[in-house]
C-alpha cells in the first residue's frame, strides 16, 4: 500500500519569518522522520507530500496514494485543520484522523462545547467573547479562564489566563483579541485535577487507551498546563498514569472523554482534555482530533510510554483504525450499488 504523508514541517515556517509560538503546533523534524520510519517497518511505501500547498500540486500533477496518513495543522484560517482532509475528500482519497466537519468544528473550542453541552457532556460555564459587549454578556462569576478559540498547544495560555476580577475581564480578552486575532472562549475557572485521556478507534469501535494526570512542578508556571510549561514539560511537568480501577475520578474523566469523542465523530485516534470543577467532578475542556505525535514530546506518545506500547504500535493502531473503517465505507457504497 502506497502511503502519502502531510505535514506542516516546523523549520520551514521559520525559515520564511515565523515566530515560535504561531509554529507552535507544527511538526519537527525528528517526528515526520519516526513516523516514516515506523510506517515503513509496518509494510507501507511512504512518500512524503508535506503542506497543503505541495499537497495541491501533486494532485495537479496526476499523483494518487492509496491512503494519506495527514498530521498537517494549516497555517491560515479557522478551519485550517480541515483543508487537507477537504482536498483529499474532493479526490476520493482516504485518510487517517477525522473528516472536515470535525476538524473544523472541534478546533472552535466554543463551537464544540457547545455541541457537547447539548448532548448532555458535563462541561463548565463559557461565553464565546468576540468584542466588549460580548463581554458585558458573561453571566458566571469569576474566576474565568481565558484562551484564543482556536488554537493549540496551549498557545495564548499562561498564567494570565487566570481573571479574579470581573473588571479585568475586558482588558484581558482585548489584548488576546488583538494578539491572535479571533474570538475568546472564557470560561469557569476550574482549580481541580487534570487529565489528558488518549483514545483510538471510531464510532462504537473507540476506546480509552489511557489517562495521564498532569503534575505541575515548583518551578513551573502555577496553576495553568501553559504554553510554557508544554513546551518545557521535561522541566516542569511530572505525569502520572491514571488508574482507572482505583481511582473513581480517573474513570469518570475517562467515560467523559469517550462520550465526546463519540458524540462529535472523531476517528482513529486522538486525546482529549479533562479537569476537575470545585467538587471533584471531572468537566470536559477540550477535544484534540490530530494530536501530536513526536515520539517523545506530544501527549499521545507520552501515554503511550507509560502504557509500555511502542511508538510503532500506536502507528500501527491509528493505521488499522483508519483501513477498517475505510473497508467498511466501502461496503456500503458497494451495496447501495
Amino acid at each position: 500500500m502506497k502511503v502519502g504523508l502531510t505535514y506542516d514541517l516546523r523549520s520551514d515556517y521559520l525559515k520564511a519569518g515565523y515566530g515560535e509560538e504561531e509554529t507552535a503546533e507544527f511538526d519537527r523534524e525528528e517526528t515526520i522522520d519516526a513516523l516514516e520510519k515506523a510506517l515503513v517497518s509496518l509494510g507501507y511505501a511512504v512518500e512524503r507530500i508535506g503542506h497543503i500547498k505541495h499537497l495541491t500540486q501533486r494532485l495537479a500533477a496526476g499523483d494518487r496514494w492509496d491512503l494519506v496518513f495527514n498530521i498537517a495543522e494549516g497555517m491560515y484560517g479557522i478551519g485550517r485543520e480541515a483543508q487537507v482532509p477537504a482536498l483529499l475528500d474532493a479526490y476520493d482519497i482516504p485518510y487517517t484522523f477525522s473528516d472536515p466537519l470535525v476538524m473544523a468544528l472541534t478546533l472552535h473550542k466554543g463551537m464544540t462545547k457547545r455541541v457537547l453541552r447539548d448532548a448532555g457532556i458535563p462541561t463548565c460555564d463559557f461565553a464565546v467573547v468576540a468584542g466588549p459587549d460580548d463581554v458585558r454578556s458573561v453571566h458566571f462569576a469569576p474566576p474565568y479562564f481565558i484562551k484564543p478559540v482556536a488554537e493549540g498547544t496551549g498557545k495564548g495560555v499562561s498564567p494570565d489566563s487566570i481573571i479574579r476580577r470581573r473588571d479585568d475581564l475586558g482588558a484581558a480578552c482585548r489584548n488576546l483579541i488583538v494578539t491572535f486575532r479571533q474570538p475568546v472562549l472564557v470560561e469557569q475557572f476550574l482549580p481541580g485535577r487534570e487529565f489528558t485521556v488518549a483514545l483510538v478507534g471510531t464510532g462504537h469501535d473507540a476506546r480509552v487507551l489511557g489517562t495521564i494526570e498532569v503534575h505541575l512542578l515548583q518551578n513551573a508556571e502555577p496553576e495553568v498546563y501553559s504554553y510554557t510549561n508544554k513546551e518545557q514539560c521535561e522541566e516542569r511537568v511530572r505525569y502520572e498514569l491514571g488508574q482507572p480501577q482505583k481511582d473513581p475520578v480517573v474513570a469518570e474523566a475517562e467515560k467523559v472523554a469517550l462520550d465526546a469523542w463519540r458524540v462529535l465523530g472523531c476517528r482513529d485516534a486522538g486525546r482529549a482534555d479533562i479537569r476537575c470543577d470545585g467538587d471533584g467532578a471531572p468537566q470536559f475542556m477540550e477535544v484534540n482530533p490530530l494530536a501530536g505525535l513526536h515520539p517523545e514530546h506530544s501527549d499521545l506518545p507520552i501515554i503511550c510510554t507509560h502504557l509500555g506500547i511502542p511508538f510503532v504500535q500506536l502507528i500501527e493502531r491509528i493505521m488499522n483504525s483508519a483501513r477498517q473503517r475505510i473497508r467498511r465505507a466501502q461496503k456500503v457504497a458497494d451495496k447501495g450499488n
